[in-house]
């Protein structure tokens, strides 16, 4: 398991190792659990078509016919990754997730056995306008993704304990996890600033040190819970997407609508050059996830498709690329979702700023259908809960 101290420190340059924000220094001895785990042929392909297409790991990450020599702090010497000769003579992989197949149900539920963490995307609540997930239009009803997401989380739970399921929550309320606060991240916000190049005046300082709060050490906790203390099976991260509002003062609602899914994947160089992202896409690809989330996630994204009749997001650029032939799921470097030792799902339906999408959230949870816009339809959070239910149903029904 990977360890999550957290370090105060004002510049990232630990025993000569570059690192993010918040993130400890990695201790590559323990990758020696995965020695021999895989082969070659199964590490490349990993590495170059999902977690550093492009070339990406080159120079840091070097591949021979028997071992991987991987760059650790500088002026130190690599890590050696030694590869399985075979795949009948790889050793076991070390995990505490348990693939489909390995999962027995003991009842005839669907869900029967199957240990599935929730992590309701962002804080919410008095936090929200900071994370920068608070708008408002005139005298509606505020819309806060962290709200909307742990409401739809707490409509999941019945429907997957119903099914058989055990299921936690990263969070239950509208508040951090994390006992770091803004106030204290300040030192380590300036050198942020500083290494990327960035003035540090007081307001710079800050912004930085309230983004180190919700997207580091918030999220680092949630991992440190999940890997730590649940150990599940599957993660499901929910979140609802946006498209720019402009002015906060006076945000602008937009046509567009859609929906997307990301597995965790497609490191850039810049990236990798953090030691501590070099050893985090290392877990993630040694864990063997992948192909557990990307099975999960297909499932998922057919329910939730025929559910919501929402288009695809396409992404463009080379911050995602995109997971087999499907425009709907996308593999992408997020914190959110690479520091989970287990498979993740990681669902992004909905713009919230979306004509249509503002009309529902403004209609609150309900029961049954309302006209909506001229349109019967149920609760979007509804919607939401029942469609990825249905999802994680189909999948484990196929053990």
């Amino acid at each position: 398991m990977l360890s999550f101290t957290i370090l105060f420190l004002g510049s990232f340059s630990l025993a000569t190792a570059k690192l993010t924000p918040l993130a400890p220094k990695p201790d590559w001895q323990e990758l020696d659990r995965y020695q021999q785990t895989l082969t070659r042929k199964e590490f490349s392909n990993m590495l170059n078509g999902i977690y550093a297409p492009g070339g990406a790991a080159k120079g840091l990450i070097d591949v021979t016919s028997r071992e991987a020599k991987i760059r650790t702090s500088e002026g130190r010497a690599p890590y050696i990754l030694k590869f399985a000769a075979t795949s009948g003579s790889a050793r076991p992989v070390p995990k505490y997730w348990r693939r489909r197949s390995e999962i027995k149900p003991v009842t005839s539920r669907a869900l029967s056995g199957v240990k599935i963490a929730i992590d309701p995307g962002h804080i919410g609540g008095k936090w929200a306008k900071i994370e920068e997930r608070w708008f408002q239009i005139g005298k509606s009803k505020p819309v806060v993704e962290g709200d909307m997401t742990l409401q739809v989380a707490k409509l999941l739970i019945p429907r997957l304990e119903a099914m058989g399921a055990e299921v936690h929550l990263t969070r239950s309320h509208a508040e951090p996890i994390t006992g770091v606060r803004p106030s204290q991240l300040r030192k380590t916000a300036t050198a942020s600033l500083r290494e990327k190049g960035e003035k540090t005046t007081s307001q710079s300082i800050k912004s930085e040190s309230e983004r180190l709060f919700y997207r580091a050490s918030e999220i680092r906790k949630r991992a440190e819970m999940v890997n730590g203390k649940i150990k599940p099976d599957l993660v499901l991260c929910l979140h609802f997407n946006a498209e720019g509002w402009g002015d906060p003062a006076n945000p602008a609602l937009v046509e567009k609508n859609h929906l997307h899914f990301l597995l965790t994947g497609a490191w850039s160089r810049k990236e990798l050059e953090y030691e501590d992202q070099r050893f985090e896409m290392l877990i993630k690809l040694l864990n063997r996830t992948f192909p557990e989330e990307k099975a999960a996630t297909q499932a998922l994204a057919k329910s939730m498709v025929s559910a919501t009749k929402l288009p695809p997001f396409i992404y463009r650029g080379p911050t995602a690329v995109r997971v087999g032939n499907s425009d709907y799921i996308w593999a992408r470097n997020l914190l959110a979702n690479r520091l989970f030792e287990c498979p993740v799902v990681y669902v992004e339906p909905y713009v919230m700023n979306s004509r249509s999408v503002f009309k529902r959230i403004q209609a609150g949870d309900y029961q049954g259908r309302k006209s909506i816009g001229g349109t019967s339809q149920p609760s979007i959070y509804r919607e939401y809960a029942d469609s990825v239910a249905a999802g994680l149903a189909k999948y484990y029904a196929g053990r």
